[in-house]
């Protein structure tokens, strides 16, 4: 009998629809692997969440991207269910998705961090944080969401505060020129590295 996986994915954060991609072709992975799948669109209704998850998977593949998804939320949830899930646990979501957090981390571990300042919307739209260049981020987005980067103060007059999601305070980082590498870790095993290049 093949294994049981509940692969979550959409969600209601502002990254549902990179989540719906990405767990559709992770559901279709695991079919052609041999497993038996379940793909759950998450809503905010738990009650449905949980009957979704009725009977029990082995385990669950978490798909969902950016907030309550990559946060610790659905993480809490899964642990309380007592079912195994893809992904780090509660407590290393919720630090590295804060980002003033994870930066006060990864200062404390020796790690260079940019200069940043928090600052409610209006002081960072009015330009009033930092000299150019800067980026204006939300605290505890996924990904690039709401992220704009400010190389002359006249780049403020392209950016759309509604655009950037709803939040009292937003992060002010001195602008930090070059490539954007990634690198996932599994345990103690570094995978492969990853260029993001935006359009």
């Amino acid at each position: 009998m093949s294994k049981d996986v509940a692969v979550l994915m959409g969600g209601w954060s502002s990254e549902r629809d990179v989540s719906l991609v990405s767990g559709a072709a992770v559901a279709e992975a695991l079919r052609r692997a041999g497993y038996t799948v379940r793909a759950i669109d998450v809503g905010r209704d738990m009650n449905a969440l949980m009957g979704a998850l009725r009977p029990r998977p082995d385990a669950v593949f978490n798909a969902l991207h950016g907030r309550f998804g990559e946060d610790g939320c659905i993480q809490g949830l899964l642990d309380i269910l007592a079912i195994p899930y893809t992904h780090s646990g509660v407590l290393a979501s919720a630090l590295a998705m804060d980002k003033p957090m994870a930066k006060h981390l990864f200062a404390a571990a020796g790690i260079p961090c940019a200069e940043h300042v928090l600052v409610d919307r209006a002081t960072a739209f009015a330009g009033q944080a930092m000299d150019p260049p800067y980026v204006i981020k939300p605290m505890n987005e996924g990904s690039s969401v709401g992220v704009h980067i400010i190389l002359k103060n006249e780049d403020l007059a392209r950016v759309r505060p509604e655009n950037m999601p709803a939040a009292d305070r937003v992060m002010v980082e001195r602008y930090v020129p070059g490539r954007e590498i990634t690198v996932a870790v599994m345990g103690e095993r570094a995978l492969a590295v990853t260029e993001i290049r935006p359009r």
